[in-house]
């Protein structure tokens, strides 16, 4: 292994132990199917997703899938729970368990895995991809809606309390960086992971359900940023 390599290795190690020390601070995972506006959520935060399946090379380690953060702009209030309400959809109102992958990336690119994997209907693979729809077509469209929450849903998350925004930018833009399979990132995903079948060709190569950052090159000081953060909120 020649020095960038073991240097990535050991980065990446270091990275997975920072997730270990946030899970044992804030009590582990959560999956958003049973999650509220009143779970307890600080107000700005990086989040990081695994998914069932999805392993460290050791195959003993679950791997983060996608990585996201939010308000990074001076004009933007979301709070972390906003943003990740868009990624899971609504439990109940008018859209029960449905969603809108209109406002949340994440969400077109697993429902446009589930098209390449399911049996759908013509118009919604016709539809999906489009910025702008009618309501007859959103609600055609619900059937996998719903699956795409379904899959959401379940998988383990993790959210670290960042309230700076500019350190909030630097944590997500450099660990999908160090986490991506197109800049040499050291744990692949497996060969039945559902996002090699997204319609994204920077999801499908950097082994994330990301598309912003995954050719970036990472500094490795975003690890002292983030064990900044579990310092000031430790218990």
């Amino acid at each position: 292994m020649n020095h960038v390599a073991a240097q990535r290795q050991q980065d990446t190690d270091r990275f997975y132990s920072l997730l270990d020390a946030l899970a044992e601070q804030i009590g582990g995972t959560r999956r958003l199917f049973n999650c509220s506006a009143a779970s307890g959520w600080p107000q700005r935060g990086v989040y990081f997703f695994f998914e069932d399946g999805e392993t460290r090379t050791d195959g003993n380690r679950p791997r983060v899938v996608r990585i996201g953060t939010h308000a990074l702009t001076t004009t933007s209030h979301t709070t972390l729970w906003t943003r990740l309400a868009q990624h899971r959809g609504p439990i109940d109102g008018t859209n029960p368990r449905g969603g809108n992958q209109r406002g949340s990336i994440f969400r077109r690119h697993v429902g446009t895995a589930l098209l390449a994997t399911g049996h759908w209907p013509s118009e919604i693979a016709q539809s999906w991809p489009k910025n702008h729809v009618t309501s007859q077509q959103r609600q055609a469209e619900r059937p996998l809606e719903l699956a795409v929450t379904a899959q959401i849903a379940a998988m383990p998350l993790l959210w670290l309390d960042v309230p700076d925004r500019d350190q909030r930018g630097t944590i997500e833009a450099n660990a999908i960086a160090l986490l991506s399979q197109r800049t040499g990132a050291v744990d692949p995903p497996s060969p039945g992971w559902l996002g090699l079948h997204t319609a994204n060709p920077k999801v499908r190569s950097s082994g994330l359900w990301n598309s912003n950052h995954v050719d970036d090159r990472y500094d490795p000081s975003f690890l002292d940023d983030i064990a900044l953060c579990l310092k000031s909120h430790s218990r």
